[in-house]
This record gives C-alpha cells, structure tokens and sequence, in this order.
C-alpha cells in the first residue's frame, strides 16, 4: 500500500520530470565526457528525495509504491542512466532488502540514512561463477563460536561498489539442501577490515554508472550483520529484490525509448533528403510506427506488471514478461533510432548513439533474457502440471 496519495504522487512526478528535463538533460554530455554525475546533481537529487523515493515514510523516504515507481522510472530512462544508477540500489534491490527482511535494528541502523543518501547501499550478489542465477554462489560465511560469521569470496559488476558505504553480501552458509539453498545476506560496512574494491569498470556506455570487483578476505561481522536474523532469510530476499527490481528496468527501458523515439522524430521532421523531409518517406515513417509500437505496449506491460505486483496477484511471472519484452524492445528501438538518423546517429555525440550503447546492459542485468525466459517458460508449465494433476 502506497504512503502517497495521487494528488502529492502528481507534485512529485512533476517536479522529477521538471529536475530531468531542465537540470539533467543540458548536463547529459557532460556525465558521458566526465564519466560522473556532477557534484550539484547528486546534491539536487538528494534535495528531492530521490535517494529514498520507495522506502517507507517511517524511515525517512517517500513511501511509493512500485506503480509510483515506475512512472518515475520512465523519467530516469529519459535520460543518462547513469542519474537513476547512483540512487537506484538504495531504493531498489539493496534498499528493498532491509525494507522487507531486515529487523527492526538493522532498518533504524541504516534505512533513515540511506534514504536520506548519506549511506550508499550495493547489491552485492553477483560473482564471476554465478551470475543470473544466485544458487551458485561461492562467497562463503562460516559461523564463528560466539555468533559472529566470517565471510570470504569475491564479487563482479557491482553497481556503485566504489561510492558504497554498505554492501549488501550474499553468501553461502551451507550446501543446498531441503531446508533451502543455504544463502544467508549480510550487512556489511565498506570499511570493514577485510573489504576491498577495485578499479572501476570500463563499461561499454552507461558513463559515470560506476561498477567494480569486491572483494571479502576474512571480514568478520556480528550476528546482528544477518540480514532478517535467520540464514534462511538470504535466498528469498535476493528473489523478491530482483523480481521487483525487474519492473522497474522494465520501466526504465520505456523511458529510453520514449527518448530515442523523441529524437528520431525531432530528427525526420527537419532532415531533408533531395529537399524533402526524411519523415515524409514511407520506409521511415514505419520505423517510426515500429517504436511507437514498442513504446506503447511496453509502457502499458509494465504499468500492469506493477500493479499485479502492488496487490500480490503476480510477484513471479509478471516481472519477468515486463523486464524481457521491454528490455528487448529498447534495442530495437534504439537499432531503429540510429538507422533513422543515418551517419549521424552513428556519431558519438549523437544522443541516439548513447542510447544505444546504454541500454544494451538492460537485458544484461538483474536476470539476463534468457533467465527471464527460464522463469515464465518454467512458472506457466509448472502451473500447467499442477493444474492437469488436480483435474
């Protein structure tokens, strides 16, 4: 249930569009060449709530829910992604985490200030040996005598790894076995003893989207690190973090297509070719129809795909259709996007250009396409199976 009603959810929504539009959009250039969101952003997007906008009000954040979520989604996809990277793991699938499984001490230890963004808070799931799939992790815990745990291994492609002040650990506490994966999460301060990040990335776009290799040699922490105070607690929070994070990469993609498609209109209507507009010629005018296409039955997927996540009806298989088809469809669009413009959109200071190196780690990330695949293929059979047998 939201803690915002439409009327203050329109106040937000319309200062966020009007923070993308005139704040972040001249400065897009700037990010890319920089490799940074300016100093200023970071401090106006914390100004407006930005770094708490889905953590409860009780804990100092906006309190949406994920159908608020992704309306402001599509206006972070508008735009360099790096602006939603910096403050998306705080509200998303590291936020969500404590939100949802933490106790009551780890949430007043860390929520107020990730929401407030003076705490970064990084994900860290992924591993060179297990990517999409969380069951083959190697990073290990072991339970020390007096309750504290002692975690070694090393992680891969962690968003905001080098600006965290707190990672979220996934680890291996047990082989797999009836009573679950044995995957335990834990709290664990970047400056812990033991904790190491590399150097940045070099990504292949996404600029000032920061990610590195962590990694964890002997870092002890105490009982209370354990995430919902039970081992048990780990695989099932990685599961609902990334599944509602799925949405909202859904959402995102919508808006990078919305921009491409912006683009490529402005850019057909002035262009001439022989004197006569671009847009004139049939051939682009169904390219234009293609995206539009796309825009809109993703923008209308994830809308459903939220609200069957805000009343329960579908937390597994809707956010993997929405994440897929949407992530896949941004490709096209951005594809068709840069064919429109011609040599131009082939330019790097061609905002279609960036966009279509950006939004090719969408399917990447957060559950690869394949493993989106895996998940509705394998949840409609498995559905299907227990339907025939109750018959």
């Amino acid at each position: 249930m939201s803690q915002v009603n439409a009327d203050d959810f329109a106040q937000i929504a319309a200062a966020v569009h009007e923070f993308i539009r005139t704040r972040v959009l001249p400065r897009e250039r700037e990010i890319a060449d920089g490799d940074a969101v300016p100093d200023d952003l970071v401090a106006a997007a914390k100004e407006i709530g930005l770094f708490g906008y889905a953590i409860p009000q009780e804990w100092g954040g906006l309190g949406l829910d994920l159908q608020q979520d992704v309306e402001l989604a599509q206006e972070f996809g508008y735009t360099a992604l790096a602006l939603r990277s910096m403050f998306g793991t705080n509200n998303g699938i590291a936020g969500q985490v404590l939100v949802n499984f933490g106790t009551d001490e780890q949430k007043s230890t860390w929520l107020e200030r990730i929401a407030s963004g003076d705490v970064v808070a990084s994900f860290a799931l992924t591993e060179p040996g297990a990517g999409s799939n969380p069951s083959g992790l190697r990073t290990k815990a072991v339970e020390q005598p007096d309750g504290s745990w002692i975690i070694d291994g090393g992680k891969c492609f962690i968003t905001n790894a080098p600006t965290a002040n707190l990672f979220v650990v996934f680890a291996r506490v047990r082989p797999a076995d009836d009573d679950g994966p044995g995957i335990a999460v834990f709290l664990v301060p970047a400056d812990a003893p033991g904790v190491s990040v590399a150097d940045r990335d070099k990504k292949m776009g996404q600029e000032g989207a920061w990610t590195a290799d962590v990694h964890f040699d002997g870092v002890r922490v105490e009982k209370s690190a354990l995430v919902g105070g039970s081992v048990d607690v780990g695989y099932k929070a990685a599961m609902v973090s990334l599944a509602r994070g799925r949405v909202h990469i859904a959402a995102l993609a919508v808006g990078s297509a919305q921009r491409a498609l912006d683009e490529s209109l402005r850019h057909v209507a002035v262009t001439t070719q022989g004197g006569t507009p671009i847009g004139d010629f049939q051939l682009v005018q169904a390219h234009i129809a293609d995206m539009q296409t796309g825009v809109m039955a993703g923008r209308a997927l994830v809308r459903d795909a939220a609200a069957k996540w805000v009343s329960e009806e579908d937390r597994r298989i809707a956010p993997s259709v929405a994440k897929l088809f949407c992530t896949e469809m941004v490709g096209q669009v951005a594809d068709k996007a840069v064919q429109v413009h011609g040599g131009s959109g082939y330019m790097r200071d061609s905002v279609v250009e960036r966009i279509y190196r950006d939004v090719r780690l969408l399917r990447l990330y957060e559950g690869t396409s394949e493993i989106q695949r895996l998940i509705v293929g394998g949840g409609l059979v498995r559905q299907a199976k227990k339907e025939a047998k109750g018959k």
